[in-house]
């Protein structure tokens, strides 16, 4: 568990931002799973999206394109049906 005025090692910042990027983990379960602060590790996922769009930010737009993805298959879907019949 790391604690407040303690640095933490180049590999376990790694590790738990690999888990953000590829295993889905959230910031709320990576901060309990590592005794970690969820501030802390924004404060990584900010430094190290320098330039580009944030970790955070890719990841709700990702849900929010999925859901979108989603709705356009269900409207088809009903087009489609509704087409046949009539």
């Amino acid at each position: 568990m790391a604690k407040q005025g303690f640095r933490i090692a180049k590999e376990i910042k790694d590790e738990i931002i690999n888990k953000l990027k590829h295993d889905g983990l959230s910031v709320m379960d990576a901060a309990k799973q590592y005794g970690i602060s969820d501030k802390t590790i924004y404060n990584w996922l900010g430094t190290k999206a320098k330039g580009s769009v944030s970790l955070v930010e890719y990841n709700r737009l990702k849900k929010e394109n999925d859901q979108l993805k989603h709705l356009i298959g269900e409207v088809t879907l009903k087009l489609s049906t509704q087409e046949k019949r009539g």
